[in-house]
C-alpha cells in the first residue's frame, strides 16, 4: 500500500459499524517475522529460569508433564484466534472479536484487560532487565558487589527507565526496524540455549553431571503427577510461560497474507517454544537432577534463577553467555510486547471507543505513535511509583494480572465459538477449531481465573501482604477490573456511538456460504 493510501486509510473511522483499515504499513511482516516477534515477546530464557525452580519443587522429574498440560489450553485458545483472525484480521483483536461477537461492552472489557496486563508487565520485563544486567556486569568482572547495585531504588528506576526509552524508540520506528532487532536478538537468545541445552546433556550422558539422571520416558506422563493440586499448579504455570504469542495477531493488519499469516505464526510461535521448553527441562534434571544439593534443580536456594547458577556447572568460561541470553530475552520481549498494546489501543481509538487521538498513526513510519508513548508512559510511571513505594506491591500486581490474562483470554475464545455457532456441525474440521477446541481452552481459563481469584483472597498469596485481611493480589486485581469497569463507563458517557453500535456493530455470524478458512 502506498504512502497516500496508508494516509488515506487512517482517516476517521467509518459509521457503519463495520472493519477498516487504520493507516498501519500493510504487507511489512512476513510468517518468519512474525514467529520471531512472537517467540521475543514470550520471552522464553527470561520466562523458564524464573519458572523451571519452582516447577521442580511442586512435581519433581514430572515438569515435562506439566509443560504439556500447561501447553493444552494455550494451544486450543491460539486454534481460535486463528479461526477469528481468518474471519475478521484487525489489529483490536481480542476488542474487535469479542465486539463483534457479544456486543461492545463485552468487546471494551477484552480489551481493556489486553491493555491492563501488557502494559503493567512491560514494567516487570524492564525491571528484570535491570537485574540481569548488573548480574552480568558482577559475572564477567568478578565483582559480585556489582550485583547488588541493582537493589538501590534509584539506580534501578533510571536504568529501568532507559531500557523503557530505549524499547520506545524502537517499536515508535517502522515495523522493519522492530523486525531487524528481533532477528538479532531472538536468534542469539535461541542459539545459547540450545547450546546450554546440549552442554548439559553431554555431561549427563557422561556421567560428569552435578546429579546425573537417567532419561525415563515417564516424566511426560501426566497422569504421573502426584496431585490435582500440582496440575492446577501446572495450568497456572502455562498463563506465564506461554503467554505472549497472540502478539502475532495484533500484527494482522501489518503481516503479508493477514488472512492467514498471523493465524500460522501463532501456532507455530506455540509449537516452536514448547519444544525448546521440553528440551531445557530434560536436559537440566538430566544434568542436576530434582534434589536439593548444591546444583539440584530442587535447592530453593536457586530456584530464582536456574540457569544463573548452573551457568557456571555447565558452560564454564562461557557462563556468562547465558546470562546475556536472559538479559536478551527480557530486553527484546520490552521491546516487542509494545506491539500488542499500542495497537489495541490505536483500534479501540479508530472505532471511538477512546478519544480519537489514540487512532493517530505516524505519517512516516506508520505505527501508533500517540498509542506507543502512552504505554511507556504508563508502564514507566506505574514501575517507578511502585518501585519506591514498595516492591510487595510490584510483584503482587504482576501476579494479580495473570487473572487478566485468563480474562481477556478466555473470553476471546468464547467469542470463537459463539461468533461461528451457526457452522459449528458443517465440517468435521469446523466441529473441532470453530467449537470444541475453543470451548475446552476458554473453559479452562475460566475455571483457573475463578480459582485463582478465591486464591488470591488468602493473605498469604503472593508476598503475603494483606489489605484488611484479604490478600493483596485479589485486592490488586479486583481494582484493575473495576478501573476499567469506571473508564468503560466514562467513555460511554462521552462516546456514546461505539456503545450503540454505530461504529463497531455485531457481525452476522458466518453462514454455511461464508465458512472459515
Amino acid at each position: 500500500m502506498s504512502a497516500p493510501d496508508q494516509q488515506a486509510a487512517s482517516a476517521d473511522p467509518v459509521v457503519t459499524g463495520g472493519l477498516s483499515q487504520k493507516g498501519l504499513s500493510a504487507g511489512t511482516v512476513g510468517l518468519i517475522g512474525a514467529v520471531v516477534i512472537g517467540i521475543s515477546c514470550i520471552a522464553p530464557a527470561y520466562t523458564l529460569t524464573a519458572a523451571l525452580g519452582p516447577t521442580v519443587s511442586e512435581v519433581g522429574v514430572q515438569v515435562p508433564a506439566i509443560i504439556l498440560v500447561g501447553f493444552i489450553p494455550m494451544l486450543l485458545v491460539a486454534f481460535g484466534y486463528r479461526e477469528l483472525n481468518n474471519r475478521m484480521p484487525d489489529s483490536g483483536t481480542s476488542f474487535t472479536w469479542a465486539a463483534r461477537a457479544f456486543g461492545p461492552w463485552v468487546g471494551w472489557l477484552a480489551g481493556w484487560g489486553l491493555i491492563a496486563a501488557t502494559i503493567l508487565v512491560l514494567s516487570n520485563l524492564a525491571g528484570i532487565a535491570v537485574d540481569f544486567l548488573f548480574l552480568l556486569i558482577a559475572q564477567v568482572t568478578g565483582a559480585e558487589d556489582i550485583a547488588g547495585l541493582a537493589a538501590n531504588p534509584f539506580i534501578n528506576v533510571v536504568v529501568c527507565l532507559a531500557f523503557m526509552a530505549g524499547a520506545t524508540f524502537v517499536s515508535y520506528r517502522d515495523m522493519q526496524t522492530t523486525q531487524k532487532l528481533q532477528y538479532v536478538l531472538v536468534g542469539f537468545q535461541v542459539v545459547v540455549l540450545v547450546i546450554f541445552a546440549v552442554a548439559a546433556l553431554v555431561q549427563a550422558a557422561n556421567g560428569s553431571g552435578f546429579d546425573p539422571t537417567p532419561f525415563d520416558w515417564s516424566w511426560f506422563n501426566p497422569f504421573a503427577v502426584s496431585s490435582f493440586s500440582a496440575v492446577a499448579a501446572g495450568l497456572s504455570l502455562s498463563i506465564f510461560i506461554f503467554w505472549g504469542w497472540d502478539v502475532t495477531l495484533t500484527m494482522n493488519e501489518e503481516t503479508k497474507d493477514p488472512d492467514k499469516t498471523p493465524g500460522r505464526a501463532a501456532t507455530i510461535t506455540v509449537v516452536i517454544i514448547v519444544a525448546l521448553y521440553l528440551l531445557l527441562a530434560v536436559a537440566l534434571i538430566m544434568f542436576a537432577g530434582v534434589g536439593t544439593g548444591e546444583y539440584g534443580l530442587g535447592n530453593p536456594d536457586i530456584q530464582d534463577n536456574v540457569f544463573f547458577h548452573l551457568s557456571g556447572q555447565i558452560l564454564g568460561p562461557l557462563a556468562a553467555l547465558v546470562s546475556l541470553a536472559v538479559l536478551t530475552s527480557s530486553a527484546s520481549s520490552l521491546q516487542s510486547t509494545f506491539v500488542s498494546p499500542a495497537r489495541t489501543l490505536l483500534a479501540m481509538g479508530h472505532y471511538g471507543a477512546l478519544p480519537k487521538r489514540f487512532a493517530a498513526v505516524h505519517p512516516r513510519f506508520f505505527t501508533p505513535g500517540f498509542a506507543t508513548l502512552v504505554s511507556a508512559l504508563v508502564a514507566s510511571a506505574f514501575y517507578a511509583v511502585m518501585r519506591f513505594l514498595s516492591e510487595n506491591v510490584l510483584w503482587d500486581t504482576i501476579t494479580a494480572l495473570g487473572m487478566m490474562i485468563c480474562f481477556y483470554y478466555g473470553l476471546t475464545a468464547f467469542a470463537c465459538v459463539w461468533y461461528f455457532r451457526k457452522q459449528w456441525f458443517d465440517s468435521a474440521r469446523n466441529v473441532f477449531f470453530t467449537f470444541l477446541f475453543p470451548l475446552v481452552g476458554g473453559a479452562v481459563l475460566a475455571v483457573l481465573f475463578v480459582t485463582t481469584l478465591i486464591d488470591s483472597m488468602d493473605p498469604d498469596y503472593g508476598s503475603g501482604s494483606n489489605v484488611f485481611g484479604v490478600g493483596l493480589v485479589f485486592v490488586l486485581g479486583v481494582t484493575v477490573i473495576l478501573v476499567g469497569v469506571v473508564v468503560m463507563i466514562w467513555q460511554s458517557i462521552v462516546r456514546p456511538d461505539f456503545f450503540r453500535g454505530k461504529t463497531l456493530s455485531l457481525d452476522a455470524p458466518p453462514s454455511r456460504r461464508h465458512r472459515a478458512h
